[in-house]
């Protein structure tokens, strides 16, 4: 079933105006007509079955029906990553959304070799990503910040998985599975990845100088920054996120 991201509010009986885009898209892409269902979600209020109702030359119309899903959301995990060059960056979101991020925070460090990110464009491969997965809410895509900055700001409460190429780190899982328990029971984590350059000297100082973070190699091989946000992530949602909780139930 085709699945679009909304902004408006989801109920039993609701009329909805799907944006030009999305109207050409079921009806001249997908090739959907009067009658077709078709699953909404908005992030808020769960997921929910409508059907396309009149369709003219300016778009077409959708009727709410029943709810499929309630609302969920997956564990509380932030990627932050330093910019790098747009396909690369593009492809990092995509691959956070799918992988259950609820934020990506763009950094700038020392050694960035990017200058720019367009935001709403990758607030758009967000949506896209999500509508795909059957995920029930989006990532929130926040606009790059000075890593100085980010850390002076940083949240009481939210750990921070460091992946640190340049040191002696141990391996990411077994890292995070002596992280300290409070910290390991669906709580607030950041997954942290650098540019392509690495992290400078006294970035990196900083960073294994605070309590909350946890620094973690990924392996033998240099990786790309989009390969490392990947991995990282995986091995994150194995170690303690939404992967274990997911299968039958015994």
């Amino acid at each position: 079933m085709i699945r679009l991201f909304v902004t408006d509010r989801l109920g039993s009986g609701a009329e909805i105006a799907p944006t030009p885009d999305q109207a050409r898209y079921l009806t001249s892409v997908m090739r959907r007509g009067v009658g077709d269902e078709l699953a909404l979600f908005n992030g808020a209020d769960g997921e929910w079955r409508a059907r396309i109702g009149e369709v003219s030359k300016r778009g077409c119309t959708l009727s709410v029906e029943a709810r499929l899903r309630a609302q969920e959301t997956g564990p509380d995990l932030d990627l932050i990553v330093a910019l790098v060059k747009r396909a690369r960056l593009e492809t990092i979101v995509e691959k956070a959304a799918e992988l259950g991020a609820r934020r990506v925070r763009l950094i700038v460090t020392r050694f960035t070799n990017a200058d720019h990110a367009r935001v709403e464009r990758l607030r758009a491969i967000a949506v896209e990503a999500a509508e795909q997965t059957g995920r029930l809410d989006v990532p929130e895509i926040q606009p790059p910040l000075a890593l100085d900055r980010l850390l002076d700001d940083w949240p009481a409460g939210r750990s921070l998985m460091f992946c640190d190429e340049a040191g002696e780190a141990r391996p990411a899982l077994e890292a995070l599975a002596k992280a300290p328990a409070d910290t390991r029971a669906d709580a607030p984590w950041a997954v942290l990845i650098g540019p392509e350059g690495g992290f400078a000297a006294d970035e990196r100082a900083r960073l294994r100088s605070l309590d909350h973070v946890t620094p973690v190699t990924l392996g033998p091989r240099i990786l790309r920054a989009d390969t490392a946000a990947i991995s990282a992530l995986s091995l994150w949602q194995a170690a303690l996120g939404d992967w274990r909780r997911y299968g039958p139930t015994p």
